[in-house]
């Protein structure tokens, strides 16, 4: 329950939020690059206003002979008119001035000519009229209505700023209000496109993590074609395919102990019979003599397949524990515990160097080792009873960051059946009754050292090559 709260919380503290802040985001950056033009359209048109004024000013003064003797309340209304402290007049090389009658000096000033038609100028000039402190003067500089005349006002910035301010009030909450419905109406949109599904599929994983058995949580997927469909689809695929997995996983170790219980048991009973057969061996009875020892041999075999059974069931799965490794030494007593070095018709050569080393488990690779050279023997034993030569040898060879060790043997190799099941327990066996067990931990060795074990193929007998990485390199 608290990873599913966690999940309906995302809705509103995860990839909801993040979607929306990016909506909204976008939009105001779109609207910035929008603003700026328009902050510029809206001072140049302000500006042009102002020069209209002006301009119609300059027609009273090209309609009065004497500028000196229009009245004083006149060309103040006129400045009024146009917010100027000002207006100066050029024509035909000849100035004209209108001026207030208290004359204010400006102590800073800054012009602002309507003959730059280009944005980038529009914009600087805006941003520097909006960011600019109080107490500047404008000088606006545009053409007049007769050719070649030229028109400039004198006013105070405040207005033009106070005007822009309020313009870019109004572009902020008319933005606002569209990043606002827009975000809205596209995260409904992406809702119930995108986050509903991601919000189901990661309730249904947390469920189904906890109760894999529990097959109501399977996921219902639905009929989308888009990649949300796939994704549902294949994690339904994927728990049903858990699902009974771990159902046949529950019935094979049910099974598994009731053999585990039987093999000991029918072990037991072997042992005795093993102990009886070896008794009835002692008898003086031709025909007893002549059947004894293929009994002996046949209970060794049960025996043997019952203890190895019991052996791979109750296999620890312990990391290894690296340490440097004499490897020849590790090969002599492996040979020896696989009653190679021991038998007179295998020949065993190990060829390994003496300062051979590697980085590895002792108690595993041994293993390992052990696991090889006892299929190797039980491999030769049937063609040496007839007469053939019969060898094992181990060598071994260091690259650059791996060590290849090889089990190679002259036998009669693998039968197709074993190469088709290799490495799989209770399939893999070359021989008849065997249980195939010895290659499949051999593997799992290997793979828990971080290397590989592989049949190499030869056009006689069978070569194992077991791949190890040096770690620590060649010691």
């Amino acid at each position: 329950m608290k990873d599913q709260s966690r999940v309906i919380n995302s809705r509103f503290s995860g990839l909801s939020n993040k979607l929306i802040v990016t909506i909204i985001g976008v939009i105001m950056l779109v609207e910035i690059v929008i603003y700026l033009p328009s902050l510029a359209s809206f001072r140049t048109t302000w500006l042009e206003d102002r020069l209209r004024v002006g301009i119609v000013a300059a027609r009273v003064l090209d309609a009065v002979p004497d500028v000196m003797a229009l009245p004083r309340d006149l060309t103040d209304r006129l400045l009024l008119s146009a917010g100027a402290d000002a207006i100066v007049y050029r024509r035909e090389g000849q100035s004209q001035l209108i001026e207030l009658t208290e004359p204010i000096m400006p102590e800073r000033a800054v012009t602002a000519d309507l003959r730059q038609r280009d944005l980038p100028s529009q914009i600087a000039g805006a941003l520097d009229t909006l960011l600019a402190g109080p107490g500047r003067t404008l000088r606006i500089v545009g053409e007049g209505d007769i050719n070649e005349s030229l028109l400039e006002l004198l006013m105070p910035e405040a207005p033009l700023r106070r005007d822009m301010l309020d313009y870019s009030r109004s572009i902020v909450l008319v933005s606002l209000g569209i990043a606002a419905i827009t975000a809205f109406a596209l995260y409904m949109l992406v809702s119930s496109l995108f986050i509903d599904p991601v919000l189901r599929l990661t309730a249904n994983m947390l469920a189904f993590r906890k109760a894999p058995e529990n097959g109501a949580l399977i996921l219902n997927p639905s009929t989308r074609n888009d990649e949300i469909g796939i994704l549902e689809r294949e994690l339904a695929a994927m728990e049903s395919d858990l699902f009974a997995m771990l159902r046949q996983r529950r019935h094979l170790a049910d099974l598994g102990l009731a053999v585990a219980k039987i093999n000991h048991d029918l072990r037991n009973t072997l042992t005795a019979a093993q102990l009886l057969s070896d008794q009835v061996a002692t008898l003086d009875d031709p025909q007893v003599q002549r059947l004894a020892p293929r009994l002996v041999m046949t209970l060794d075999k049960a025996i043997g397949f019952a203890q190895s059974v019991l052996d791979y069931g109750r296999e620890a799965v312990l990391p290894p524990q690296f340490t440097t490794v004499p490897l020849r030494a590790l090969v002599d007593d492996a040979g020896f515990e696989a009653r190679v070095t021991s038998d007179p018709l295998i020949g065993f050569s190990n060829d390994i160097p003496d300062n051979f080393q590697i980085v590895a488990d002792a108690g595993q690779i041994g293993r390992l080792l052990v696991n090889l050279l006892k299929n190797a023997r039980e491999a030769l034993e049937t063609v040496a009873k007839e007469g053939r030569d019969s060898h094992i040898s181990v060598m071994a060879e260091a690259g650059p960051h791996e060590a290849v060790i090889s089990i190679i043997d002259n036998g009669p190799g693998l039968p197709p059946r074993a190469r088709e099941n290799l490495f799989v327990a209770f399939e893999g066996s070359a021989r008849s009754g065997g249980t195939g067990l010895g290659l499949a931990i051999a593997r799992e060795i290997a793979e828990a050292h971080g290397g590989r074990l592989e049949l190499v193929e030869t056009e006689h007998g069978t070569r194992f090559d077991l791949t190890l990485p040096l770690q620590q390199g060649r010691v």
